[in-house]
């Protein structure tokens, strides 16, 4: 691969893998509302983007009203799936999150087969299904600490179908245009539709601002969003979708490493059982994938 795609893969590997974190920190104790919190993120973020766009430094724009509107479309998938790990993250460490939504390169492999975009293997789908036994091993241990918790385990994983969704959206309907202005207008849109459930949630700004949280709330919306979504629109131009969605298994790695040294609740045994399940999934998946694939010269 070309050197500007392995460091858009190494950014969104290694971003992603802190933010799950970060998120907690925000929305804990003493910190940000919920979805205030996501919101304020995610308008910041496109107010940078925004100003670069108008600057003149990203072009070209979408070409059509109607590959704006699949790119609007697209922000939508993706402003749930934040929405569901946002709600998720109240309840459950972010390391564990960040293990489930690793099985969006399996859930991608169905997904994208099933919409026509790429062809699945026998491997990622026996894969599938090693990933979701992991899955129902952290779900049944959470369930035994608390309902909440088996819930945001089951939130996170239909916030992967979500962000697949998004991630094919974009593929097919948004060629052409610009990573950043594509960056710019998904997050314009989840800045929007995250005021929904903000006014829903009607709770106050916290005052003064608590300084570890609004840390947290910059790093997110400068670092992990402008600086990773850009990385990984220009991923997913340049890479095969299955190839780019294989970031989330360096994810979790980062996640769990963090969670041990920073988190405050910690997880057991059993969750670390199911993690390793989950990720053994994907990581079988993908490795019988690059035997059987031929080489060239």
């Amino acid at each position: 691969m070309r050197a500007p795609v392995v460091l858009a893969y190494l950014a969104c590997s290694s971003i992603w893998g802190t933010t799950y974190f970060a998120i907690r920190v925000c929305i804990g104790p003493g910190g940000y509302p919920t979805y205030l919190a996501a919101a304020i993120r995610f308008v910041i973020a496109t107010l940078i983007l925004t100003a670069v766009v108008r600057l003149g430094g990203a072009r070209p724009g979408p070409r059509s009203l109607a590959q704006l509107g699949w790119i609007g479309v697209a922000g939508l998938f993706v402003f749930g799936s934040y929405a569901l790990i946002y709600t998720a993250e109240q309840s459950i460490p972010g390391g564990l999150a960040c293990v489930i939504y690793g099985t969006q390169p399996l859930v991608t492999a169905i997904l994208t087969a099933a919409t026509g975009t790429e062809r699945a293997s026998r491997s990622a789908v026996a894969g599938a299904i090693v990933s979701l036994v992991g899955i129902g091993i952290i779900f049944w241990d959470r369930l035994g600490v608390s309902s909440a918790q088996a819930t945001g385990v089951a939130l996170v994983f239909c916030a992967v179908v979500l962000a697949t969704l998004f991630n094919i959206v974009i593929k097919r309907k948004a060629a052409g245009v610009h990573p950043l202005v594509q960056n710019a207008w998904v997050l314009g849109t989840i800045a929007g539709a995250m005021m929904i459930p903000t006014l829903v949630e009607h709770s106050p700004l916290p005052w003064p601002p608590p300084f570890a949280p609004t840390v947290a709330l910059f790093y997110l919306a400068v670092v992990g969003s402008v600086v990773a979504f850009g990385a990984y629109f220009y991923l997913i131009q340049h890479a095969p979708l299955m190839t780019a969605s294989t970031t989330v298994l360096v994810q979790p790695v980062i996640a769990l490493f963090v969670d041990a040294v920073w988190e405050t609740q910690k997880i057991d045994a059993s969750s670390y059982v199911g993690a390793a399940v989950t990720i053994a999934g994907v990581a079988v998946s993908f490795g019988v994938a690059a035997r059987r694939r031929p080489t060239v010269g």
